[in-house]
């Protein structure tokens, strides 16, 4: 049974695909816990024209297993969240975990 409700979050893997010397990446995964919006809000967002770094200021509401450069665990706030989003590959994991999260799964199958 499907239960509707009007606050939602969900805590959703997400993977950075970190660029490194000679064309290859490395992998890393966090969780990020992510809070569902009306759609009518997304549509917004995208009519807006900053579809990234706005839908993703919103959706965003927490992590585990983000680590600072000393490999410590870097709690959230809204200040690393925008330092977290200021990096392109991984504002581009998390953009892809979250649609991937809305879309039940499908895009990973595609």
């Amino acid at each position: 049974m499907f239960k509707l409700t009007t606050h939602h979050s969900y805590s959703w893997p997400v993977i950075v695909q970190t660029p490194v010397d000679g064309g290859k990446f490395t992998k890393a995964t966090f969780d990020a816990t992510f809070k569902v919006i009306p759609q009518e809000r997304i549509d917004a967002i995208v009519r807006g024209g900053n579809v990234d770094a706005e839908l993703l200021c919103e959706v965003t509401q927490g992590w585990k297993g983000v680590q600072d450069d000393d490999g410590q665990d870097l709690p959230f706030s809204e200040e690393a969240r925008d330092r977290l989003l200021s990096v392109p590959y991984v504002r581009a994991g998390l953009v892809d975990a979250y649609l991937d999260s809305l879309s039940g799964g499908a895009r990973r199958k595609n």
